[in-house]
């Protein structure tokens, strides 16, 4: 029986190096083809991205954009592991951010106690928008699907009416812009110089320490067990004494105290302000993010560093003369792939150790009969 687990968790290994590895060569496929169909070379275009993405601001830039993919990742990967889907990361990080800037801009406190505070306040703020759709779901049966996305929507809405220079808005003195007051110097959060590269955002280390605690979480807490627990089986946790929905609603907490994070990079690092040009959107590329690294925290930082990597690329292809849809059909190919490739697998895992166990519980069973035909 030993040596049994020993290949099954040999062949669970070789499964889950094969399945990465058939999406990638999927994918790449899928380019190649559509940037034969355009009439283009699709090996000149390869070649170009593995040059420009390796250049020394390249490398900056695909950082700083991984910081803010990988907490959208986890934030949505925390729902995911309690089989939620949290489609408001979206709405959550630009309110929480939003909040946070009208707090900077109005704390006159030293930069070592600001910064702490503003971003308490956008994990606060997160968590409590999502909170809501936690609560009507395990109060009222509301599908979190439906209610995220229409928070997503109220969200954008107290945004636009509090990003007004009659509310809580200024306007540049251009007249062209309104934001919120531009957080003081001291507020800035610190920046690794790169010399002409550029500057490494210094939120990626509070990026890492996410990580880090999602992986501890998760995989080495009681807490963590329960909530793996409730995500494959809402039956079996109840009957070992876990309350569902304490936990449903706890983790669609803590995903929106993450997802609070997500903006906070490009406010601290970068705007210093936000304004109708604060990124959108970094939930839903969150989402597939999570799904291409499995909600694994290292899969998730792969992932998070790929999409900032053909971001950086495909717009570079664009000045080249390649169409400038090329970056959606790559990014939709890539996590198209992945999900088949993974289920492929896992099928094709779950059939083989159905055999290996059929086996070897027949050749057993045949010995016993043996020795009992000797005896």
């Amino acid at each position: 029986m030993k040596k049994l687990t020993a290949r099954i968790d040999k062949e669970r290994l070789l499964l889950g190096i094969a399945a990465p590895l058939l999406a990638i060569v999927a994918a790449l496929v899928i380019t190649t083809l559509v940037i034969l169909a355009t009439g283009k070379d699709p090996f000149a275009a390869f070649s170009d991205m593995v040059t420009y993405g390796s250049a020394s601001d390249s490398q900056v830039y695909i950082l700083n954009k991984a910081t803010t993919y990988y907490l959208a990742g986890v934030a949505v990967a925390i729902g995911f592991r309690m089989n939620l889907f949290n489609i408001g990361v979206d709405g959550q990080y630009r309110l929480a951010a939003f909040v946070a800037a009208v707090l900077g801009g109005a704390l006159t406190a030293p930069g070592w106690l600001a910064i702490p505070l503003m971003i308490l306040c956008a994990m606060l703020v997160g968590a409590l928008w999502a909170a809501i759709a936690g609560i009507l779901k395990v109060t009222r049966g509301v599908s979190e699907v439906i209610a995220t996305i229409m928070l997503n929507s109220i969200a954008t809405a107290i945004i636009g009416y509090l990003l007004q220079p009659e509310q809580l808005g200024q306007l540049d003195t251009a007249g062209t812009l309104v934001s919120t007051t531009p957080l003081p110097q001291s507020s800035y959060f610190f920046s690794i110089d790169n010399g002409a590269a550029g500057q490494v955002w210094g939120f990626i280390v509070i990026a890492v320490l996410v990580g880090l605690a999602y992986w501890f979480v998760l995989g080495r807490t009681r807490f963590g067990f329960d909530l793996r627990t409730v995500g494959q089986s809402e039956t079996a946790a109840s009957a070992s004494g876990v309350s569902v929905k304490k936990m449903v609603a706890t983790s669609m907490i803590i995903s929106g105290a993450v997802a609070g994070l997500v903006g906070m990079p490009t406010l601290l690092n970068d705007s210093h302000q936000y304004d109708n040009s604060f990124p959108v959107g970094l939930g839903f590329t969150g989402i597939a993010i999570a799904l291409l690294g499995r909600n694994n925290p290292i899969g998730i930082a792969l992932g998070a560093l790929l999409w900032g990597f053909l971001e950086r690329t495909t717009n570079h292809l664009e000045l080249q003369g390649y169409d400038k849809e090329i970056l959606g059909v790559i990014q939709g190919a890539i996590v198209l792939c992945v999900v088949i490739a993974y289920e492929v697998v896992r099928r094709y895992g779950i059939k083989r150790q159905q055999q290996r166990v059929g086996a070897e519980l027949a050749a057993q069973a045949a010995v016993r009969t043996e020795k009992q035909e000797v005896a």
